[in-house]
């Protein structure tokens, strides 16, 4: 018999400690463990930032795995959450993210691994040893990503009372694995690669990050996007924190809408949850089109600006006119029972 889960204050972790710690686990052992994990590798990758003066590409050798951990001390206690709504299908729940929590706890550990060798982890095949580290974290990103449209499937299946905010834990895993998705854009030869395999010589790199320039130019502080030129890397980052913007934006409209003096139906909430996601689709697409044409971030043109005001602009009056409606709304059924 299938169940509806009506979101509650049970589902929002305690700021203590301890219940913070007591709801991941019941949640799921495995995730929470690798949660854990990944303040030791962010401890590790900025002591090791501070005091080795190696580089890998212009930037400090231990500067991937202190940006990974940080994004994934985002990753793991939002997928801890999310699935905490599971009742359905419980056992597959545990497996996906038990997988998931595995799969990436090896990756830091390759990555951490090439970081204290002062050798890049990802498109690096200087040599046998190296090819074969990244053809195997090659394979479990591959794994990783199909287990992740498993885990969508469960959480869309998922039957929630509220509409609205089931839609925006959906919808925002879409975002994740579109960003997800947008990183295979980054396994291709670049121009240069492409020569020195057509010359018949061995690569020492296999795919890359920036658009029009070799990878390891310039670059923003400790994220490393180039300044210079396109990067592929931020349409991918982007992407995948829509997970946490959705479900944000899903979770802030339901608490909304169980404050005195609501005007929000729920048919308005699922059109600001339903416009959320779009307008981030959008923001996603932008910034991966910016990055193709070979244009740095930082650095955008005439037509890359005009696109994101235009975009700034129909999302706004989207919103206002959806605030709009509800407040009519509200003022017209307020009229009609005379109050």
């Amino acid at each position: 018999m299938h169940t509806s889960v009506t979101p509650t204050q049970s589902h929002t972790p305690s700021p203590d400690l301890s219940s913070l710690w007591r709801f991941f686990w019941n949640t799921n052992k495995a995730m929470t463990l690798f949660f854990l994990s990944n303040f030791v590798f962010l401890a590790i990758g900025l002591i090791g930032m501070a005091s080795d003066p190696r580089l890998v590409l212009g930037q400090s050798t231990w500067a991937k795995l202190t940006k990974f951990s940080l994004s994934l001390l985002i990753y793991a206690p939002t997928m801890l959450w999310m699935f905490s709504y599971v009742t359905q299908r419980k056992r597959l729940m545990g497996f996906v993210l038990n997988a998931i929590a595995v799969i990436l706890f090896m990756e830091m550990v390759m990555i951490l691994f090439q970081g204290a060798r002062a050798e890049a982890m990802h498109f690096n095949v200087s040599t046998p040893f190296n090819t074969t580290l990244w053809n195997f974290m090659s394979f479990t990103i591959t794994l990783f990503y199909v287990i992740s449209f498993v885990g969508f499937g469960v959480l869309a299946l998922q039957k929630l009372t509220d509409a609205p905010f089931a839609w925006s834990l959906r919808l925002g895993m879409v975002l994740m694995l579109v960003g997800f998705g947008l990183g295979y854009l980054m396994t291709t030869p670049q121009p240069e690669q492409q020569a020195v395999i057509a010359a018949g010589q061995p690569p020492t790199r296999i795919g890359g990050h920036t658009v029009g320039a070799p990878d390891g130019g310039a670059g923003l502080v400790l994220m490393g996007w180039s300044t210079t030129h396109g990067d592929l890397r931020i349409a991918h980052f982007v992407g995948i924190h829509g997970l946490q913007v959705l479900a944000f934006v899903g979770w802030y409209l339901l608490q909304r809408s169980q404050q005195p003096g609501n005007r929000l139906t729920t048919g308005h909430r699922m059109t600001l949850v339903w416009g959320s996601f779009v307008a981030y689709l959008g923001l996603v697409a932008l910034v991966t089109w910016q990055a193709l044409r070979g244009q740095s971030l930082i650095a955008p043109d005439v037509l890359t600006l005009t696109v994101l005001g235009g975009l700034v602009i129909v999302t706004g009056a989207f919103v206002a006119a959806t605030l709009l409606h509800a407040r009519s709304t509200a003022l017209r059924e307020i009229g009609s029972t005379g109050v």
